[in-house]
């Protein structure tokens, strides 16, 4: 949390964002809604080693797209949870087509930088998943409500753990984004 107070500062400090926080802010629909999230597990947090970002100049803009799926609990995500997700959840998220990028609870630190205001007293399991494109992700939807293992199973196990329906944002990579489907 230490090094993430100094980043930001030196970020938001810095002459990049204030020769293009205007139009870095254009392409955010809610700035102020923001989770504080760590890796749920060592391992599943964004993995970009082998991603290239496109250059400054391209302007091709991916056709894939993102989405968090997000879960709250009434107290912290327990490991128990966490086990659910990758034994259960997630092998029959994949078959039916989601391809699982990373997932995160709630980091219940202190925050650090408090010019930027995070969401405070909420615990929460957040997921992401790339599709190569919205119509795979409707095609995902469908094969969703199709499954006998979705609707039993894992529905039952979230019913069980988690304590109101998941909020799903769809996002739409910048021409830029080194998360492209």
């Amino acid at each position: 949390m230490a090094s993430r107070a100094k980043a930001l500062q030196d970020f938001y400090g810095g002459p990049v964002w204030k020769a293009h926080r205007e139009a870095a802010n254009a392409t955010m629909v809610d700035s102020d809604n923001v989770l504080l999230l760590c890796p749920a597990a060592p391992t599943s947090g964004f993995s970009l080693e082998n991603m290239k970002r496109p250059p400054v100049d391209g302007h091709n803009i991916p056709s894939s797209l993102i989405v968090a799926n997000i879960y709250y609990f009434g107290t912290p995500v327990t490991r128990a949870f966490v086990d659910f997700f990758e034994h259960t959840l997630k092998p029959v998220a994949t078959s039916l087509g989601a391809t699982i990028s990373a997932y995160f609870v709630t980091e219940n630190s202190e925050n650090t930088f408090p010019a930027l205001p995070v969401r405070e007293g909420e615990n929460v399991f957040v997921w992401f998943s790339m599709f190569q494109d919205p119509a795979g992700y409707a095609n995902y939807e469908v094969a969703l409500s199709g499954s006998e293992q979705w609707r039993g199973e894992v529905s039952k196990g979230l019913a069980l753990q988690v304590k109101k329906a998941p909020e799903v944002l769809k996002l739409s990579p910048t021409a830029r984004s080194q998360l492209r489907g």
